[in-house]
C-alpha cells in the first residue's frame, strides 16, 4: 500500500523545513533535528549534525 501521508507535515513548515545548517553551513538542507545548547536555547540542525559534539552546538552564534 502507498504511504500518502509520508512527509506531508513538512509542507506546513517555512521553506518546507529547509535552510542552512548552523553547524556545517550546508545550504538547502532539511533542518529537522532539535539540539539544545547548554544555555537552554533550542537550535534546529541537519541529520549529519544531529550527532555533533555538544561543543560544536554551543559554538553556534545566533546572528540573523
Amino acid at each position: 500500500m502507498a504511504k500518502t501521508k509520508r512527509g506531508h507535515v513538512l509542507w506546513s513548515l517555512p521553506s518546507r523545513g529547509r535552510g542552512t545548517c548552523p553547524i556545517c553551513q550546508s545550504t538547502r538542507i532539511k533542518l529537522l533535528y532539535p539540539r539544545t545548547k547548554t544555555d537552554g536555547t533550542a537550535v534546529k540542525v541537519c541529520k549529519r549534525c544531529d550527532k555533533a559534539p555538544q561543543a560544536k552546538v554551543d559554538a553556534i552564534d545566533e546572528v540573523k
